[in-house]
């Protein structure tokens, strides 16, 4: 692996801002809502049960970050 001048292996990264994390959860809630329409429209129900607890989760994490802000 190389490395860049300066650099050493060990020296960590940038960390990843709240700002991906976010538009992460909610890429993932648009996700999950397509999973359940079309868990719905195709009979796949463990495609609705995967999109809900998606949906779910996501929402649950965006209620969050905004309440704790």
């Amino acid at each position: 692996m190389r490395y860049r001048i300066g650099e050493t292996p060990t020296q960590p990264g940038e960390p990843v801002g709240d700002g991906a994390i976010t538009a992460g959860a909610v890429l993932s809630f648009l996700i999950g809502i397509g999973f359940i329409i079309a868990g719905l429209r195709s009979r796949h129900y463990w495609l609705t049960i995967w999109g809900s607890g998606l949906s779910l989760c996501s929402a649950a994490y965006l209620v969050y970050t905004t309440l704790l802000i």
